[in-house]
């Protein structure tokens, strides 16, 4: 596909923009999140081709239950049609899905995907892909928090490591590239202690838009980049 260089490991996506591109096009903001649906699907399936080890998306934020409930409604019904219809693909790709968030907040229907998609892919080699779900930076450090009070962790025993062990991502590498779409430039809420030294690429692309050509010059300016994670090169 046109690359040289080191692959990031880990790819995290903030996909911003059905509902703008759908309103561009005056058409229902549903249309935007379905067509932003099929997308997804497209990067999925580049990032396991290219190799990319894990890679997450910012499906649901803990700020998008406060939309109109009709959407929120329409975006659950999305969800469950993605999970019901795209667990043959993922078997099939050897991919492994995991999902992150306040999970427990989600219909018990989704709920129930969510763990039967987990334990079928378990056995799977290939990417890990990760889907932020009633997902909060925020939240998820606050829950991990409580995990460590709930087991009366004495303070001095607390370090780096041991706290990302308690977060939602526990077990999974930081993020080398957090891209986002839609032209905004802000992490809004997503993977805020695991993005610390994450590359960030913004792209101007609508998410509908994004496809597989947006996504690999965003690998491109990621291989063109020096990391030095503070120290001098």
């Amino acid at each position: 596909m046109g690359l040289s260089g080191q692959l990031p490991a880990h790819v995290g996506v903030i996909m911003d923009g059905n509902g703008r591109w759908a309103e561009q096009r005056k058409l229902p903001r549903v249309e935007g999140h379905r067509i932003g649906a099929e997308r997804a699907k497209e990067i999925i399936e580049t990032s396991a081709t290219l190799g990319i080890q894990y890679l997450t998306l910012y499906t649901f934020s803990m700020e998008n239950w406060q939309r109109p409930v009709s959407e929120v409604s329409m975006l659950m019904k999305l969800l469950e049609l993605y999970l019901r219809k795209e667990l043959a693909d993922l078997k099939k790709q050897n991919i492994i899905y995991r999902a992150i968030g306040e999970i427990s907040r989600l219909p018990e229907n989704i709920q129930v995907l969510i763990q039967e998609t987990e334990l079928q892919t378990a056995v799977n080699t290939g990417m890990t892909l990760v889907t932020a779900l009633s997902y909060s930076g925020r939240n998820e450090i606050v829950r991990a928090i409580r995990k460590l009070m709930i087991r009366q962790c004495r303070p001095e025993d607390i370090t780096d490591d041991s706290f990302a062990d308690y977060l939602d991502t526990a077990g999974l590498p930081p993020p080398d590239l957090i891209v986002r779409t839609s032209g905004e430039r802000r992490l809004s809420n997503f993977m805020l202690w695991q993005s610390a030294y994450a590359e960030l690429y913004f792209s101007d692309t609508l998410w509908p838009d994004f496809d597989r050509e947006e996504f690999m010059k965003a690998i491109r300016d990621y291989q063109g980049r020096e990391r030095r994670f503070g120290a001098i090169p």
